[in-house]
């Protein structure tokens, strides 16, 4: 009986399918897991880029080295790079370049997000990313009186500053005053020798019992 090539790749392949399909769908597994760690990162930046201290927004940001690696993302984790480089350069002792840098801070973290977006398949414009989001004034005062509070409790523990205190008044008793101005005339007096110490003398028996 001759067995054609045809009828052993078909064997073949019916052997492997299950393999195959098993292998398939991990594969297909693995790529979606890999694209929502991705679509976790842009959707933290995007609801976050008004907060740019807020702890998520920091865990997102540490997470691009690792989920954006590939080639296909240089241009994200060269956006990534020039972001990063930069909030390294707060200028904190010079509070009139702050205000600078900041703006520079939100170009760059628009260009990351707009690298990003496109990386997975979303344009944004430029002029959304930056504007189109809601962050409460009360909260935005809030994250700066916060800050201020946290540098200024830095200040004072290293040194910096020194806590001022202005003593106003102490709590008064009219009666305390009065005992402690007795007390100073009675002791003033015995040293003077104008008024005598009492003193007591109690005698005992031979049992050291007092009479």
């Amino acid at each position: 009986m001759e067995i054609k090539l045809s009828e052993i790749l078909m064997i073949v392949a019916i052997l492997l399918a299950p393999v195959v399909a098993v292998q398939v769908q991990k594969w297909l597994e693995k790529s979606r897991e890999d694209r929502a760690r991705k679509l976790w990162i842009f959707k933290a930046l995007m609801a976050t880029r008004a907060a740019a201290v807020s702890p998520e927004h920091v865990q997102a940001l540490n997470m691009i080295d690792l989920e954006f690696r590939k080639t296909r993302y240089r241009l994200v984790a060269a956006a990534w790079k020039m972001y990063l480089d930069h909030l390294s350069s707060y200028p904190k002792d010079d509070e009139k370049q702050q205000p600078v840098w900041d703006g520079r801070r939100v170009d760059l973290l628009t260009s990351l997000l707009l690298a990003m977006g496109r990386a997975l398949g979303y344009e944004f414009d430029e002029v959304h990313v930056k504007r189109g989001v809601y962050a409460p004034v009360a909260q935005g005062r809030l994250e700066d009186e916060n800050t201020r509070i946290r540098r200024g409790l830095l200040d004072l523990l290293y040194g910096k500053t020194e806590l001022k205190m202005n003593v106003t008044s102490f709590p008064v008793s009219e009666q305390a005053l009065a005992e402690q101005e007795a007390i100073r005339v009675v002791l003033q007096q015995l040293l003077d020798g104008k008024r005598a110490l009492p003193v007591s003398v109690s005698k005992k028996d031979d049992a050291g019992d007092a009479q």
